[in-house]
């Protein structure tokens, strides 16, 4: 999701350079984004066979990543300097740790469905920047979980336009999504090995990369691509802050769109070499109007599909071959892939300091083991008082009638409801079970969970007793 200015959208080039030539002369196509989604990442730090789930955007041009309520995508162990948050957690059920959501069990095809909507949330600002109304939610459908998540604050988006005024007005904060939708498996920073035989001849062997397969030798990878209006929750959220009814969270169609999909021949390379063999083993296709996937014509075994792992270079291209093809003097049939680091560095925000501890949490710290092999640390905190605030001087009637406005989600919008559409077909796939927590005693509306730390479990540390027992009864909050 992009929004695109005509002129430069910032004075100069982003500091950092990572947009390269291709961002130039306006930058619009890595102005402000709203990413993430399912995947591997190379900054991951806790490996445990399936993928995660990950918010993140970039608000000025991919100079900073924002991805969960404190910390940027992996990039760091502390969190975000506290004038760079963007995150709001808006769940008082499901905890958002900066590695990602972890899933249930081993996912063979479950699917997940998501969207981030805009909802009004907060009044229009005038300082310290012109900031609009659009509050980006992350709405997730699970088996074990459906709602709102977590938002992004229009601040967040408003921001690079406070000594940049040409960007008044341009941001997420106050327009919707622009330009042409796309949808991307990106299989980024892979690592390999490479070998040479005594004949001169090259060879790379790069870890197994496996799908789930139906009967019809197909993976699904994306279905019921929907573009929603505002009409589908926007305006009803609004008159319900304004003190009308309170909507049921279903998304409205009035509005609503069903794009065609389409799709062509994906590329791969190790390096800048590209590679052949793939295209011809598992083929993009569309099953119907906005169903895309893989079809497969070889290498399925019991119901799972395998990319090759071993590559010969041929004429400056890498040439998927058998294992039986690379010769045993290169030692690449025994070699292994390990996850990075036995004990990765924890990603912490403790002690608490600066808006983590002004005017900071009201309980905690509570545990929480989760299937990645971490352990998660959090605090709760009254929905106004969490972190991402306290970069902005609002005033305190805005603040109280956006902690009025959580508490009627709290009250009335259940993990259970429908928000976004079932899928057309298929099965939904549930979130790691200590993910969802409950609120302390007293504290069942208004308050959600920040997670200030998270590291590997240690096996001398036992389940904390301080951590409230897990619900999937559907009992409120969202």
């Amino acid at each position: 999701m992009t929004t695109t200015p005509t002129c430069p959208c910032v004075p100069s080039a982003p500091p950092h350079g990572t947009t390269g030539p291709n961002g130039g002369p306006t930058y619009g196509s890595v102005f402000q984004t709203l990413e993430g989604g399912i995947g591997y990442w190379a900054g991951n730090r806790f490996h445990y066979g399936p993928p995660k789930f990950s918010m993140n955007a970039t608000s000025d041009c991919y100079s900073h990543e924002i991805a969960s309520p404190g910390w940027p995508f992996f990039h760091s162990s502390g969190p975000l300097p506290d004038d760079l948050l963007g995150i709001a957690q808006i769940s008082n059920r499901i905890l958002v740790p900066p590695d990602g959501m972890t899933f249930k069990g081993t996912p063979m095809g479950e699917l997940l469905g998501y969207a981030y909507m805009a909802l009004p949330l907060t009044d229009e600002q005038s300082s310290p920047q012109p900031t609009g109304t659009n509050s980006w939610t992350l709405f997730v459908n699970a088996k074990n979980f459906k709602g709102p998540v977590a938002c992004y604050v229009p601040e967040t988006w408003s921001r690079i336009a406070h000594d940049y005024p040409f960007d008044v007005g341009r941001g997420l904060d106050a327009r919707g999504s622009t330009g042409g939708l796309s949808g991307a498996m990106e299989i980024n920073t892979v690592p390999r090995y490479e070998a040479t035989d005594s004949d001169g001849v090259s060879y790379a062997r790069i870890p197994q990369l496996q799908f789930p397969v139906d009967a019809r030798d197909r993976t699904t990878l994306v279905r019921d691509t929907i573009l929603y209006s505002k009409d589908a929750i926007y305006d009803e959220v609004l008159a319900w802050r304004d003190g009308g009814r309170a909507p049921d969270g279903r998304f409205k169609t009035t509005g609503m769109i069903r794009p065609k999909v389409g799709t062509g021949p994906i590329g791969y390379r190790i390096d800048d070499t590209p590679i052949s063999g793939i295209n011809e083993l598992a083929q993009p296709s569309i099953f119907s109007e906005n169903t895309f996937g893989l079809t497969w014509t070889n290498g399925v075994r019991r119901g799972v599909g395998r990319f090759p792992t071993f590559y010969r270079l041929e004429s400056g291209t890498w040439k998927a071959v058998d294992a039986e093809d690379v010769p045993a003097e290169t030692g690449l049939r025994e070699a292994s892939f390990a996850p990075p680091g036995k004990n990765p560095r924890p990603y912490s925000a403790l002690p608490l300091a600066g808006s983590w501890a002004t005017p900071g949490p009201a309980a905690g710290p509570f545990e929480s083991r989760l299937a990645d092999g971490s352990t998660v640390t959090y605090h709760w905190y009254r929905f106004v008082d969490q972190p991402v605030f306290q970069q902005y001087d609002r005033t305190e009637e805005e603040m109280n009638r956006l902690q009025a406005m959580i508490e009627r989600m709290h009250s009335t919008w259940r993990i259970n409801g429908t928000y976004l559409a079932p899928p057309s077909a298929g099965r939904l796939v549930s979130f790691d079970p200590n993910l969802i927590v409950s609120p302390p005693k007293g504290m069942e509306v208004g308050y959600v969970p920040i997670v200030t730390h998270q590291a590997k479990t240690v096996a001398s540390v036992s389940e904390s007793s301080l951590r409230p027992a897990a619900s999937s009864d559907g009992s409120s909050g969202s």
